[in-house]
């Protein structure tokens, strides 16, 4: 079996949530209220959510001592 070679990530998985929201927010500013902005918005409350999560999952208080 080949050993896999450890690869760093470019862009964090926080930025690239951010970076998500961020897009989806300017695109619901543009839509008409419905279904389609609704659907944008709440996805962008998850990925800002998930960058949030990711924070805490990370903090130095959840370290095993």
């Amino acid at each position: 079996m080949t050993e896999r070679r450890p690869f760093e990530q470019a862009i964090s998985l926080k930025d690239k949530l951010t970076a998500f929201a961020r897009e989806a927010r300017e695109k619901a500013a543009l839509l008409p209220p419905g279904l389609e902005r609704k659907d944008l918005l709440r996805k962008a409350w998850q990925a800002h959510a998930t960058a949030d999560l990711d924070d805490w999952l990370k903090s130095p208080g959840l370290r095993p001592k």
